[in-house]
């Protein structure tokens, strides 16, 4: 819920929604925008669970974005979850950045669904098109073409969420359209998530890159303790990866406990380098049986 703080004269703020299919960009791009590792990022989709909120402080402006689940035909009571957080994230935000990639085939079906969902008026509706560096110029015009026709769009930027192509225009456009605001965060805060939250999910980005098929969907992450090192001692940490099924954890453990080692260890210089301190991570595999169809 947003407070009331006092404005600041002429200071600009609002939310800013990122909405569209999985596996788009969304998370890299939000990342990108405000200039840190929030989200974590995969070639796999449907990576993201949770409404995450990043927030870029500039001179004139504070610009706070919701970071969402992609939106696809649910399955499992976890993925409705997910998927009616994406669409809740179009409530009292100021503006919506619908979001799309050049060169995917879209669910032609599910993206008129989003668009059907999209302020139709009074909030400012930007199509970003992702991955501008993968095409020529030439390609994007069809495509611009195709979606002018289908929404009433602000407008349609191209970017890379990659290498910041494009990034300083979107930027500059949504603070165009924000109203006048206060800081509602403080400008040294990137993100309302708890320290413990972003290092679980640095725990799952590595489940889902170094794990194939079901395994990074059946998985999910929980930080039990955190513990501040003494003596020069490092930060100690215990997490837990809850998987659904007893083959799934041979699968994570690896022979001869090889595929945890690798999590964690990559897991553990993330870490240390976003908390710069030494971690000693405590990683541990547990079976939870079915837990997706229990997050309704």
């Amino acid at each position: 819920m947003r407070s009331n703080p006092q404005v600041e004269t002429k200071f600009k703020s609002g939310f800013i929604s990122i909405i569209g299919q999985p596996n788009v960009g969304k998370s890299t791009l939000l990342n990108r925008l405000i200039k840190r590792k929030l989200t974590i990022v995969s070639p796999k989709p449907q990576t993201t669970r949770n409404r995450i909120l990043g927030v870029l402080n500039q001179v004139e402006a504070q610009l706070i974005f919701w970071d969402t689940p992609g939106i696809y035909k649910p399955r499992h009571a976890l993925d409705k979850r997910m998927v009616a957080a994406a669409y809740q994230s179009l409530k009292q935000v100021d503006a919506v950045l619908f979001m799309i990639q050049t060169g995917q085939r879209s669910n032609l079906e599910e993206e008129k669904n989003i668009l059907k969902a999209l302020p139709k008026s009074k909030i400012p509706v930007f199509l970003v098109i992702n991955k501008i560096d993968l095409v020529e110029k030439s390609e994007l015009l069809p495509v611009i073409d195709y979606y002018r026709q289908l929404f009433n769009f602000r407008q349609l930027i191209p970017v890379s969420a990659l290498n910041g192509s494009g990034i300083e225009e979107l930027i500059a456009e949504l603070i165009e359209v924000l109203p006048a605001g206060p800081r509602y965060f403080p400008p040294e805060m990137f993100t309302d998530q708890p320290e413990r939250f972003i290092m679980a999910e640095i725990i799952r980005e590595q489940v889902f890159l170094l794990t194939r098929q079901e395994i990074p969907y059946a998985s999910a992450v929980m930080v039990e303790e955190m513990r501040e090192g003494d003596n020069n001692r490092p930060l100690y940490m215990r997490c837990v990866i809850y998987i659904e099924h007893n083959s799934q954890k041979k699968i994570i453990i690896g022979q001869a406990g090889g595929m945890i080692k690798k999590i964690g260890q990559a897991a553990r210089m993330e870490m240390e380098q976003l908390l710069d301190s030494r971690v000693y991570l405590d990683l541990w595999v547990k079976v939870k049986k079915d837990w997706r169809e229990n997050q309704g």
